[in-house]
């Protein structure tokens, strides 16, 4: 397993409209569109930003994680996603080497990206998120 880069910053916040106005066209990154991932119950939109991106998620239902998350702490930094060349083999390294996983088989995020989430306890206190490209990148 080889970890390729910083794919995204997840940021939870209440509106991606109200927030499209400070990262579009006061910071001015690229909007590189958004989509809903019904799994997550999640509206997300990505900016980017160099080789990475920054991905705005705003709850689609009251019972959502990034509802819950913003009802606890309000809109902030939510997880770093980091890409992975093979998304087995690095549940497999961190299971091996004590990680606490949240998912312990990949699932599907924004993008077809297969997706795993590593519990903040395991990373001093940040949700990680380790992401594979779909097959066809």
């Amino acid at each position: 397993m080889t970890v390729e880069k910083i794919d995204h910053i997840g940021i939870a916040v209440d509106s991606i409209e109200k927030w499209l106005v400070y990262y579009r066209d006061t910071l001015g990154l690229q909007y590189t569109g958004s989509e809903v991932v019904e799994e997550q119950k999640v509206k997300v939109a990505f900016l980017g930003i160099g080789e990475s991106r920054i991905e705005l998620l705003e709850p689609t239902a009251d019972d959502s994680p990034i509802a819950r998350f913003l009802e606890k702490r309000g809109s902030g930094i939510h997880h770093i996603a980091v890409r992975v060349d093979d998304i087995e083999a690095a549940i497999k390294a961190h299971k091996e080497s004590g990680s606490r996983m949240i998912d312990e088989t990949p699932r599907t995020g924004a993008h077809n990206m297969r997706i795993a989430f590593v519990h903040p306890k395991t990373t001093g206190g940040v949700l990680m998120e380790l992401c594979q490209s779909p097959p066809e990148h």
